[in-house]
């Protein structure tokens, strides 16, 4: 995840230990740009021609994903078929590598979210499915492994900011998905170029009226959002004055605009079944 100041809403001055994670993400990411961040390999499998990538990933998120999003990562670390086949088509064509397959801005988003979700999705069993990140793991996790992703290789603090918010849709960030209990609900089908703007719609309407992403003070005038409004906050208010706007086009119950803005600490807590 990207960590980025807030605009439009009041600022805290950040903990030193804040302050020194900002420092450690700072370092990371120059590591990972000077080729230091590994890379990840994808086990090979056999090419099932019969099955689709986007059936592979299908069944992976049908088989090992609850309706509450929760993975059962132990069950896919034992029956990970599906999604080595996955990897591997993500190892072999991009939009950036082969753009004639992918020729609408929807078809490239909608790769762009499977993909990220299945490497992150990876990304949790090669760590041993910790029960959280924190720290290091965390840099580690995003900037300091590499991943192939047609002819490139790429951290997923890279692939999400030079790859997928230069797409310019916001509602992208509550459609990726870390694996934490901080991050969207994970649907059990894939994104799809199809019905890509129904699905964000519904992702993002999903997210900002579940009560652990928005809680709204009244007696206070205060509401404390999720902490991807945080990180975002500069995508937010490309398509909305404030954050209140932004949030209030998919509230069942509006926000009052004069409420003070406060976020959600993140929970990186691994999202998975128990």
């Amino acid at each position: 995840m990207v960590f980025e100041m807030n605009r439009g809403v009041k600022r805290v001055r950040p903990s030193s230990s804040k302050r020194l994670l900002f420092a450690m993400i700072t370092g990371a990411a120059l590591l990972a740009a000077s080729g230091c961040a590994s890379i990840v390999p994808y086990p090979q499998v056999a090419a099932d021609t019969s099955v689709s990538p986007t059936l592979a990933w299908q069944r992976v998120l049908q088989e090992n994903v609850n309706d509450v999003g929760q993975i059962n990562f132990a069950h896919l670390r034992d029956h990970p078929e599906s999604l080595f086949q996955f990897l591997n088509t993500i190892g072999d064509y991009s939009p950036r590598s082969n753009p004639a397959l992918f020729p609408d801005r929807d078809s490239q988003i909608a790769y762009s979210l499977n993909s990220y979700n299945a490497l992150a999705m990876y990304n949790v069993i090669q760590f041993g499915i910790p029960v959280k990140l924190s720290g290091h793991e965390i840099l580690k996790f995003f900037e300091l492994r590499r991943f192939k992703i047609g002819t490139e290789y790429l951290t997923l603090y890279r692939y999400e900011n030079e790859v997928i918010r230069p797409m310019g849709e916001e509602r992208v960030h509550f459609a990726l998905n870390c694996m934490a209990r901080g991050c969207p609900r994970l649907p059990r089908v894939p994104f799809t170029s199809i019905d890509l703007n129904q699905q964000l719609e519904d992702q993002t309407r999903f997210f900002l009226n579940e009560e652990r992403n928005v809680q709204v003070d009244d007696v206070h005038r205060k509401v404390a959002v999720s902490s991807i409004l945080k990180f975002y906050t500069k995508d937010f208010l490309k398509k909305a004055p404030s954050l209140i706007a932004y949030i209030n086009r998919y509230r069942k119950s509006p926000i009052p605009p004069d409420y003070e803005v406060g976020f959600i600490l993140y929970d990186w807590t691994i999202n998975r079944q128990p």
